[in-house]
Formats: structure tokens, C-alpha cells, sequence
């Protein structure tokens, strides 16, 4: 599906951006959740994503059947390798899209082994499909590097309480995405379970069961970075959001202080948020994204829309997501007209005020669904053209529908 975003054609006098959007729980939350509930069954979950991601998570922990196919979801994958290795007597082929073929496992499969897990590569070595034979991981003991994806670190913490022995995990070198990981450990000690952060080495005690208890995911908040973009570059945008914490869990609660230099206020009322259009802070940004690389799309359009200077680093897990995404980027801003370079890590936009922004241009989203959701607010500046828009529901299945409810054209 190409989705056409041209509100200039029926705009007379120009676009308002204003209105209200309840967003489902946070897809990072869900999931670990999920693994949680399926550990421990006297979980009750409330207000969990309706992304393509957790629903094929929870088709794959209710599934009975010996391949597993979890499409392009990424956090399943790394999730259900580390839990199906530790249930003892089930064996399964774990297996995906061809993307996910493609995407690199070998150094969560190597700790698994470390602990004593059973897993076999189908085809290609360090790559899914995975033939897992899940048995009692006795070992307690294991290191990983800590500047790899937090979900491999996650996945490992997450079967940790179900283990006779509990686990140390000892982290080497920089650790990247640190907020996922506390999230991990909070949910962790939600239940209950112990576990802590000493240094470079998280220790997670045994537990034998949960006491009942009913759980509510707060709301997204990388979900909300598009509507934080949209208000950005508008004239003079408010749109509310719900349903948010300000002690948030989430990493991309980061969302509210990043925003604010670009000119977007957030107020927090009961379980809502705020987002209203005030005076921008300067012509240039210049962030480390490590703790939060999932907001470097959503970051570099609204920098690119809004004719500022942009330097991203810490970007270096960006090149294993769904598609190469800072090759992604160059490619279809490029197309815009701007003027930026990517290296393995890094992201440096030169400022464009004053220079139009090609239009009708077609964005090319990559089998990303972040490629499509953060280019969308660039239509409040030209007409563009999402390819394949329908991607967006890996993550945020109603996306368009919200995305059109608060842009409102002027008679």
C-alpha cells in the first residue's frame, strides 16, 4: 500500500494539528511481560500492545507446533530463544522472515551455551532458524558483551528466575541501552523476584512461583515520538496522549526533555500527556542516542523538517535493526535534499533553513516500521508518498487512523 500524505491540495489556509489519542501498551513492556506470564502464570496482564510484534510473541507462547515462525518481530526472536531453551523436554525450530534470517543471534546463543543450552543452527552459523532443545540450564555463570542489543541481555534475564540457579550475568566493555535493561530488572522486582545491577554483573535469584497479581503497560512512548514530530513541526500544535507515567519505565520517556528543544511543551495530567507547540531552543542539536536509538529516525526528520543542524551518536545497533537504518536514512532524506553523511555509529544533518524540501517524494520505508511512522510528520511541509505504508503495524497497528484524527485543514 502507498499511502499519498498531501493535505496541501484541500488546505486553503493552512493545516491545524490538534486533538486526542489513547496509544496501547508499550510493545518493550508487553513483551517482557509475556515472557513473565508465561514463566509464572498467576500474571494478569491489562492494557498490552496491539502491535504485530506481541501478537505473534503470544501466538508463539501458545503454540504447540514444532516450527515457531515469529515473521519480522526481533524482540520475539530474542526472547523465545533464551525461553525455549530453558523449557526442558519441548524442542522447536525457531524461525522468521528473511530479514530476521538475516539478522545476527550467534552472542546470545553462545551464553545460552555457556549455560548449557541445546541449540543448533538450521542454516546459515550465528543466524536464525534456530532447532532449540529446551533443557534444565543448571550453569549460573556467564558474560556477554554489553554493547550488543539490550534484548539479547533482556532474554537472558527474563528466563533467569525460572533457573534452578538463578544467574550472574557479568557485562563486558560499554553497555549500550542501559534504560532497557533497568526496565527488565524493575519488572523483575514488580514480581518480586531478586535481582540487582553490582557493578558489571546482574544477579537474578530463583523463584518458584508468583503470587497473583495484575499488571497494567503504561502506553508506548516511542509511539508518542511521531505525535512529539508532528507538533514539532507545526505551526501551533496540541495534541494529548494517553496513557503515560512520569516516572516511566520506558527509556523513550527521554521524549520530554529531547522535545523541549525543539519546541514542544509537555505537561502530564492524572494519566495523560500534554504535547503544545512553544518557542524552539536554537538552530542546532547534538545527541548520544545509545540509551535511546529507536528515537534516531523520529529525531533526524523533525530536525531535517524543522532546517536545523543534527549530530546523532551512539547509533552503532541502528545497522541490525529490521533494515540498515542509517543507510535508510541517508537514502530517502537524501532524496528530500538534504545534506547529511551516516557512518557505522553516527548521523551528521547540516541545516537547511531557507531550502526547500523536495516534494512528492516517495519515502521508501525497508520492511521498517519506523521508517514510515517517522517520516509521516513531513507532510506538514510537502506532499509525500509512504511506500508499503501498512508496515506500521509491526509496532503501532493503528498509526494512520491517529496520525489523520489530529490534522485538521484550514477553510
Amino acid at each position: 500500500m502507498i499511502k499519498e500524505l498531501n493535505y496541501f491540495k484541500d488546505a486553503s489556509s493552512g493545516i491545524d494539528v490538534r486533538g486526542e489519542v489513547n496509544i496501547s501498551g508499550s510493545k518493550s513492556e508487553s513483551n517482557r511481560l509475556l515472557i513473565l506470564q508465561s514463566l509464572f502464570p498467576g500474571i494478569k496482564l491489562k492494557n498490552l500492545s496491539n502491535s504485530d510484534d506481541t501478537r505473534y510473541l503470544q501466538k508463539a507462547l501458545d503454540s504447540e507446533k514444532e516450527v515457531v515462525d515469529i515473521s519480522h518481530a526481533g524482540t520475539a526472536m530474542r526472547f523465545l530463544t533464551a525461553y525455549f531453551s530453558s523449557r526442558e523436554g519441548r524442542e522447536v525450530v525457531l524461525t522468521g522472515s528473511e530479514r530476521m534470517q538475516n539478522r545476527p543471534i550467534g552472542i546470545l546463543v553462545d551464553a545460552l551455551r555457556t549455560l548449557g543450552a541445546d541449540i543448533e543452527y538450521e542454516n546459515k552459523e550465528g543466524y536464525p532458524p534456530l532447532r532449540i532443545k529446551g533443557r534444565k540450564l543448571l550453569e549460573k555463570e556467564v558474560s556477554i558483551q554489553g554493547n550488543v542489543s539490550s534484548q539479547y541481555i533482556s532474554a537472558l534475564l527474563l528466563t533467569a528466575p525460572s533457573l534452578e540457579n538463578g544467574l550472574r550475568l557479568k557485562l563486558t566493555g560499554d553497555v549500550t541501552s542501559v534504560p532497557y535493561i533497568n526496565m527488565t530488572l524493575a519488572l523483575l522486582n514488580d514480581l518480586r523476584i531478586s535481582c540487582g545491577w553490582e557493578g558489571n554483573t546482574i544477579f537474578v535469584d530463583p523463584k518458584e512461583e508468583i503470587e497473583p497479581i495484575t499488571l497494567t503497560v503504561e502506553s508506548d512512548w516511542s509511539s508518542a515520538s511521531y505525535f512529539y514530530s508532528l507538533v514539532a513541526l507545526s505551526e501551533a500544535g496540541e495534541v494529548s496522549l494517553s496513557a503515560y507515567k512520569e516516572s516511566s519505565l520506558q527509556g523513550d520517556s527521554s521524549l520530554v526533555e529531547i522535545y523541549n528543544h525543539f519546541g514542544v511543551e509537555t505537561t502530564f495530567e492524572h494519566d495523560r500527556i500534554r504535547l503544545k507547540k512553544v518557542s524552539r531552543h536554537g538552530n542546532s542539536f547534538e545527541l548520544d542516542l545509545s540509551d535511546s536509538p529507536d528515537l534516531a529516525q523520529t529525531i533526524a526528520v523533525t530536525c531535517f523538517g524543522l532546517g536545523m543542524d543534527c549530530d546523532l551518536t551512539g547509533l552503532h545497533t541502528l545497522k541490525i535493526k529490521e533494515t540498515d537504518r542509517l543507510v535508510a536514512l541517508e537514502n530517502e532524506l537524501g532524496k528530500l535534499g538534504a545534506e547529511l553523511t551516516v557512518t557505522d555509529k553516527s548521523l551528521h544533518l547540516k541545516a537547511s533553513e531557507g531550502k526547500s524540501i523536495n516534494r512528492g517524494i516517495s519515502i521508501d520505508t525497508y520492511d521498517d516500521h519506523r521508517m514510515a511512522m517517522a517520516f509521516a510528520p513531513l507532510a506538514l511541509k510537502v506532499p509525500i508518498f509512504i511506500n508499503d505504508a501498512e508496515v506500521v503495524t509491526k509496532s503501532f497497528t493503528d498509526f494512520w487512523s491517529d496520525f489523520e484524527s489530529v490534522i485538521h485543514l484550514k477553510s
